[in-house]
């Protein structure tokens, strides 16, 4: 009765902050800040190639919802449809990304970007250390798995973000992107594949490397 209870009180509150947002309150709009978007913010950052992108993509998102917040009817929640919007987006960044940016960076720069994080990304899943440094390898581990999930296919990538970082259930995650459950489910399975794949591919580089350079640093010694 108590979660029903909350759930009805939840339902109240989101109601009433979508009448304020629809009557014009800027002080409800910043309690919609406040509350939405730095895990916006977050989503994005991890769904786009380049993470610097992800402020100019959040703040656009927020404009959006500002100027259709009159088109909500409480069809979905009201964090549903902002995360449609925050989705469509963040694939429009991508599209604009693959055309233009991708463009401007030289062979040079990919591949320094592309060596270092397969190399940090392997030697943090590498390390099994219960030193006093676990929590510092512990976010560098969550940054490298960020980097690693920008690898998979969009499709895939965008189901394990929701469902395995954003916290979404099936349904929700089925109307934002307007498919059924069977491939919710079928994407993320597939995407969990993949990410697996990408981290132990990337773990088996750092493997590789490691292994050269101690080859080479034994025959320096033995000269």
């Amino acid at each position: 009765m108590s979660d029903l209870a909350s759930a009805i009180g939840m339902a109240a509150e989101e109601a009433t902050l979508v009448a304020d947002l629809q009557a014009g309150s800027e002080h409800a709009f910043a309690l919609l800040i406040a509350q939405y978007s730095q895990p916006v913010y977050s989503m994005i950052a991890r769904s786009l190639r380049d993470p610097a992108d992800a402020a100019d993509v959040t703040q656009e998102v927020f404009v959006k919802v500002f100027r259709h917040i009159g088109s909500f009817h409480g069809d979905s929640s009201l964090r549903t449809w902002i995360y449609r919007i925050a989705l469509h987006e963040a694939s429009n960044q991508r599209r604009w990304w693959s055309r233009h940016k991708r463009q401007e960076l030289t062979l040079d720069a990919q591949q320094e970007n592309e060596d270092g994080e397969a190399f940090s990304l392997g030697e943090t899943l590498a390390s099994n250390t219960d030193s006093p440094f676990q929590c510092a390898l512990q976010s560098e581990a969550k940054e490298q798995v960020a980097a690693a999930l920008r690898t998979i296919p969009e499709a895939f990538r965008t189901v394990v973000i929701l469902r395995e970082i954003e916290g979404f259930g099936y349904e929700e995650i089925a109307e934002m992107l307007n498919v059924n459950l069977g491939t919710v489910k079928s994407r993320l399975t597939r995407g969990r594949i993949a990410l697996r794949e990408a981290l132990r591919k990337d773990a088996l580089k750092d493997s590789a490397s490691r292994t050269a350079c101690s080859a080479s640093l034994a025959a320096e010694v033995s000269r």
